[in-house]
């Protein structure tokens, strides 16, 4: 395994394990009616790498699942990233 593909492991892990936090903290401040983690930042976060830990995050954490643009959206971008990396991979 080279070095880059190694930082690539620890980026798409740490992205995903921060997006997934991020979903249950937004969740936790939802039910004290507290300030909110924008939408733009969680859907932000998914284009950037993490959207297995939104799709985790949704499901553990049941937030945001009646939300289209999360519902549909987030499978969309896994979609799209999985053909992408295949695509620079192959």
């Amino acid at each position: 395994m080279t070095v880059f593909q190694e930082i690539l492991i620890v980026y798409f892990v740490a992205i995903n394990v921060t997006t997934f936090l991020t979903f249950g903290i937004d969740k936790w401040k939802a039910k004290q009616r507290s300030w909110r983690v924008s939408e733009a930042t969680l859907l932000g976060l998914a284009v950037i790498g993490g959207c297995i830990g939104a799709l985790l995050g949704m499901r553990v954490w049941h937030h945001k699942t009646l939300h289209k643009k999360f519902k549909y959206g987030l499978p969309l971008i896994l979609l799209a990233q999985i053909v992408l990396i295949y695509w620079v991979v192959k």
